[in-house]
């Protein structure tokens, strides 16, 4: 797992990339779980939104350090 990604000359922290495409896909699934109608069975959303921000950065941080 790089430490840092260089953009355009700007050396970022992986973290702060891989948070970042988190935070996208989290927005998307939890735009999905509204429409289908998922969230009704949630009892704390923001809770429940935060859990999934985490998961899904530790899946994305995992597959970066397999790559």
């Amino acid at each position: 797992m790089p430490g840092e990604i260089d953009l355009y000359g700007v050396f970022l922290p992986a973290l702060l990339v891989y948070a970042v495409l988190a935070l996208v896909l989290k927005e998307l699934a939890s735009r999905l779980l509204v429409r289908i109608g998922a969230y009704r069975f949630v009892w704390h959303r923001p809770l429940f939104d935060l859990a999934l921000f985490v998961l899904l950065l530790g899946g994305i941080t995992a597959l970066a350090a397999r790559i």
